[in-house]
């Protein structure tokens, strides 16, 4: 199942519980925020996103503690679920969904490898969970 059909089939599950979403994002650059705008009645369920590509705009955006994201670096499961509990607490959605990642062409500046993704979902509760995804052999090309 590819990732619009999957965004599809998580509005309807929202759309049954009345319940909205809200999108934040690194490694992926406004992806898995495109994937939901895309299904039908997408307003009525899905607030939008954030694309925080950088740890400054983490931070600004998100409210990521910048200590945090310098003692760990901007890829691991605490700055994953940083960013989903902040997205929830700046929109009026009752849930979110969070990326953080490494695409390449080379590892990241902390050093994680490339493939290294980490994926946060946050409850209106600030209940989180949060999952760490390794891709094999991804890599983005060069310029």
């Amino acid at each position: 199942m590819g990732i619009e059909q999957q965004a599809r089939r998580i509005l309807e599950r929202a759309k049954l519980r009345n319940l909205t979403i809200v999108t934040a994002e690194s490694c992926t650059a406004g992806a898995v925020a495109t994937a939901p705008s895309k299904a039908p009645g997408a307003g009525d369920h899905f607030h939008g996103g954030f694309v925080t590509y950088t740890k400054e705009m983490k931070g600004a955006a998100l409210g990521v503690s910048m200590e945090l994201l310098k003692q760990k670096g901007a890829v691991c499961l605490e700055v994953a679920e940083a960013m989903a509990v902040g997205a929830l607490k700046l929109t009026p959605a009752d849930i979110s969904v969070a990326v953080t990642g490494v695409v390449g062409p080379e590892p990241d500046e902390d050093g994680n490898p490339v493939g290294l993704v980490f994926c946060s979902a946050a409850g209106s509760k600030r209940k989180t969970m949060t999952v760490r995804h390794f891709f094999r052999g991804f890599r983005r090309t060069k310029l």
